[in-house]
């Protein structure tokens, strides 16, 4: 535990994952753009809150940086960087915190969409390695106050993915994933590609819905129409994603091609899936405050990550020749709503 982690943006995904490291007893430095967050965390801890009383704890052992003060770890080499920020400020992230690697430091892509490449281009494919955090909700509720809205995986969900672009097994990767085990099950996957494409395809189906209709998580899986419209989203982007030639994984533990099926008009591959969508009555006490980090942004007033998530879907379909006209849509709706032209609301969905 004696290698210096850098957490690159210390929101409510590298804040829940730097905060719960340092409360392991990793060496941990958070950074942060927000100055605000940074002095509540000095001032009173970074309070985490989970489903259970064990998750519930404030950690005050991690040290801090405001970005005007990463200069200063020129004397302490950050041996694993997670870079945890939104995809469009990826390439300024990696670039200030790559003077700061040790000799064999490396950068940890922990976000949403394909942000390896930018990583890499930066500071090169063999400093590069991804990190897919699976069915997780957290949400920085307030400065330096973090609180998970779903159970922990446990064994009936592998959260955290850990992978090597080579697809290779390494021992850096393989010491990641047993650290990131002290938070929620991990595991070293040989399928970066896939696994982060089938991400993307249910962060496609569920972020942007959520963000445009203004509903949790929950309350647009219940509504009917919003909920095939997500099976359709699902089912385009397990196309372009098969197309380009990712093997992809269970995207809310269901095998892709029946998305891309009940998209495509299946009823019985339709009728399998859908009711595995539904939320169970009383299954989330949290149900109702429950929602992606792209709602959460909309709520706040921010940027939000629609060209990487949905936006590159269609983008990506069109360069080969699959469509994804659903993803195009949601793209302009959303955009629309984060700028302010519209209100976000179940009838932009048709509902």
């Amino acid at each position: 535990m004696n290698k210096h982690i850098a957490i690159v943006g210390t929101g409510a995904l590298g804040g829940y994952v730097g905060g719960s490291l340092a409360h392991l007893g990793h060496d941990v430095t958070l950074i942060d753009f927000w100055p605000e967050n940074i002095e509540a965390i000095r001032a009173r801890g970074l309070q985490l809150d989970g489903m259970t009383a064990e998750e519930r704890f404030t950690v005050t052992r991690a040290r801090t940086m405001h970005l005007t003060q990463v200069q200063s770890l020129a004397t302490r080499p950050v041996d694993i960087a997670m870079v945890a920020v939104k995809s469009y400020d990826t390439a300024w992230a990696t670039m200030l915190i790559k003077p700061y690697l040790s000799a064999r430091g490396f950068v940890v892509s922990l976000q949403n969409c394909q942000n390896e490449e930018t990583i890499a281009g930066i500071v090169g494919w063999g400093r590069t390695v991804g990190v897919i955090a699976s069915l997780i909700s957290v949400d920085m509720h307030e400065a330096g106050k973090i609180r998970r809205t779903i159970a922990k995986g446990g064994d009936k969900h592998t959260v955290f993915r850990v992978g090597e672009p080579h697809g290779r097994v390494t021992p850096r990767v393989s010491e990641l994933a047993d650290w990131l085990s002290g938070i929620d099950s991990a595991k070293v996957t040989t399928n970066l590609w896939g696994e982060r494409w089938s991400k993307l395809v249910q962060n496609g189906m569920s972020n942007g819905v959520s963000a445009a209709t203004g509903l949790s998580s929950g309350d647009c899986s219940r509504n009917p129409t919003i909920r095939r419209f997500q099976i359709q989203l699902a089912g385009e982007g397990v196309r372009v994603g098969q197309a380009l030639g990712y093997q992809l994984e269970k995207i809310r533990g269901i095998d892709p091609e029946f998305y891309a099926l009940a998209a495509e008009g299946d009823e019985s591959a339709m009728s399998q899936i859908e009711p595995q969508l539904i939320p169970k009555p009383d299954s989330n006490p949290r149900a109702d405050i429950q929602r992606p980090s792209m709602a959460q942004d909309i709520l706040k007033g921010r940027r939000t990550e629609i060209d990487a998530m949905n936006g590159a879907i269609a983008a990506r379909g069109s360069e080969i020749g699959v469509p994804a006209p659903a993803h195009a849509r949601l793209t302009e709706i959303v955009t629309r709503v984060e700028r302010g032209q519209i209100a976000a609301s179940p009838a932009l969905l048709g509902a």
